[in-house]
């Protein structure tokens, strides 16, 4: 009776842990990264769906292009927009709470008709899906047996899911290093080619004026005339 008693409080127990990671990675939140080129002269939108009363919150930064700018742009599910920026090179941005539907985040590229930007952003979506029916699963788990659990599972999913948000919170900060490391290595290498340039642009005029200076001395030194004895 007692080998039998054990092993439910073991098979519970792993009932709990593995709804427990269930939670953790359905918690009802949604991340996004994209890299894209954003051709010259040209717009791109991307949709995204929100839920009611929701947040959502758009992170870029432009990593590579001539000027390093674009105009931003996040709309409702209205078309009315509710951010608008111009020729920015990065900005993070909340929309709390959110309305039920598609939100468009935009860039637009349009002012430039000959530079093509390399973009990068990330979409951070709280409240999707997973968490729906998470109370009822929780409660319906509750009552299995209550006496042969002696902690508080509702403090057991807070717990985990605040270890969730803070990691997934450290992955994204650590994307954002690696975004800012990306566009000051195109930076240096844009100003290494540009550099390199002028500076053998600068090596042959140097050259040429050389040359045109000894040619130019010699012809003053050089008598042509014949001398009769």
């Amino acid at each position: 009776m007692e080998l039998l008693h054990v092993s439910k409080t073991r098979l519970l127990l792993v009932v709990v842990f593995g709804w427990c990671f269930g939670e953790v990675f359905s918690y009802g939140e949604e991340s996004s990264e994209f890299t894209f080129l954003l051709q010259a002269g040209k717009s791109d939108c991307f949709f995204q769906r929100a839920i009611q009363n929701g947040t959502m919150e758009v992170e870029y930064q432009v990593i590579g292009g001539a000027g390093m700018d674009v105009d931003f742009t996040i709309l409702n599910p209205e078309g009315t927009p509710m951010v608008a920026e111009t020729r920015r090179s990065d900005g993070v941005h909340v929309v709390e709470p959110t309305v039920e539907g598609d939100y468009q985040v935009c860039f637009d590229n349009s002012f430039s008709h000959f530079s093509e930007k390399m973009v990068f952003f990330e979409l951070y979506v709280e409240g999707q899906g997973g968490d729906v029916g998470g109370d009822e699963e929780w409660a319906g788990l509750e009552e299995l047996d209550e006496n042969m659990l002696q902690y508080k599972l509702q403090d057991m999913r807070e717990y985990m899911d605040s270890v969730h948000k803070r990691l997934e919170r450290s992955r994204q900060m650590q994307t954002v290093l690696r975004t800012f490391e990306a566009r000051d290595r195109n930076l240096l290498e844009d100003n290494l080619w540009r550099v390199s340039f002028w500076s053998c642009a600068s090596v042959l005029v140097m050259l040429c004026v050389a040359f045109t200076q000894v040619y130019t001395v010699r012809k003053l030194f050089d008598d042509k005339r014949r001398v009769f004895t």
